[in-house]
């Protein structure tokens, strides 16, 4: 995709934090933009802030309902004809220890981080055949590195670092290219941190927006499949 412009990008949870940052680094680059929250005011408040109504459009969604990403998708192919692009980027984290955590944050994780982006494929999938496009997954390096109270969490990004990889396999016969982003510490309001100065050295959201960007961009014989990024200098908190 070396044109960006008017390429049509569905991004979930784009509200706020990493996908309110991508939203913003497509839309600079010339991308028409939907973002979803699962409440509509919102992404109605995100959406005002990123741009005009012709170039970004805001929907309800919640991800762990296959319904609402059908309808989402739908209202976007109602909008501009096409999608081209989609991050799969909602996602929530509670963390305790397994003997400890409850079912209904068992579940909540679940449905959102794991199933939730198997929802937005499976809405997105017939529409990124016909454009030939890009669906990614933003995991974690908790996907890969697990670590104490954090067994519901790692469970569901160790599931979506697979899920893409196998995605990955499936569709590129279609020509659909599909990779996964698996970030350390960003300053997001994620789990309910509220982002400061002192965040200063962890990645940004609007960092992860130009690690998208370069996928895009990336020459198409070449697919980065899986990428970890992680803050460069922890130690310098």
């Amino acid at each position: 995709m070396n044109n960006l412009k008017n390429k049509v990008v569905y991004i979930t949870g784009g509200s706020k934090g990493i996908g309110f940052g991508v939203a913003s680094k497509l839309l600079e680059a010339g991308m028409k933009v939907a973002i979803s929250s699962r409440l509509l005011e919102n992404a109605q408040k995100a959406a005002k802030s990123l741009g005009s109504e012709d170039n970004v459009l805001a929907i309800a969604s919640d991800v762990s309902k296959i319904g609402d990403e059908k309808s989402a998708v739908k209202k976007i192919l109602d909008k501009w004809g096409k999608l081209d692009v989609v991050v799969a980027n909602a996602g929530v984290g509670h963390f305790a220890p397994v003997d400890q955590i409850s079912d209904t944050l068992w579940h909540e994780m679940v449905n959102t981080n794991l199933n939730g982006v198997y929802h937005s494929l499976k809405a997105s999938v017939e529409a990124l055949k016909q454009s030939k496009g890009y669906y990614i997954t933003l995991a974690s390096l908790a996907g890969t590195n697990f670590f104490a109270n954090g067994a519901g969490y790692n469970a569901t990004k160790f599931g979506v670092v697979g899920f893409t990889q196998a995605a990955m396999l499936d569709l590129r016969p279609y020509d659909i290219k599909v990779s996964t982003i698996m970030p350390g510490s960003v300053a997001t309001n994620f789990n309910g941190h509220e982002p400061s100065k002192e965040d200063a050295w962890k990645i940004q959201p609007e960092d992860i927006g130009e690690l998208v960007l370069d996928l895009l961009k990336m020459n198409p014989r070449t697919l980065p499949s899986k990428i970890e990024v992680r803050p460069s200098r922890p130690d310098k908190k």
